[in-house]
């Protein structure tokens, strides 16, 4: 079964990281990409611009309406995804429980039921 692992940071406290930090998230972000290509368990995954720099386009009855910004107005945002296939929904929350730290403050798990592009399942 596939999986996307959501992961929400505060992008302000992002901005304010040291690059003592910031090589830490990154050097965390590289060992769990090495474990999950040797299980080949990692079918992809992105970083994610500020929300600043997000427009968020809404239905609407004559046309859709774009607005600058992310959909909430929440304090953490969306700020990077990896979409993984697993076993079972326990191994892709032990996964996901690897990038909770000082940066990554909430992660979901979501069940990926269409997967254009990226095989069967």
């Amino acid at each position: 079964m596939k999986y996307m692992i959501l992961m929400y940071a505060d992008p302000a406290a992002t901005e304010a990281m040291t690059p003592a930090e910031r090589a830490d998230v990154f050097r965390r972000h590289e060992a769990l990409h090495e474990d999950l290509r040797g299980t080949g368990e990692m079918l992809n995954g992105a970083g994610l611009a500020y929300p600043r720099d997000t427009t968020t386009l809404r239905y609407g009855e004559e046309a859709a309406t774009g607005t600058s910004g992310p959909l909430t107005g929440e304090t953490e945002q969306l700020t990077a995804y990896y979409v993984v296939e697993c076993a079972t929904p326990e191994r892709a929350r032990e996964i996901a429980g690897r990038v909770l730290d000082f940066h990554v403050v909430a992660v979901e798990v979501r069940p990926v039921h269409d997967s254009f592009g990226m095989g069967d399942g």
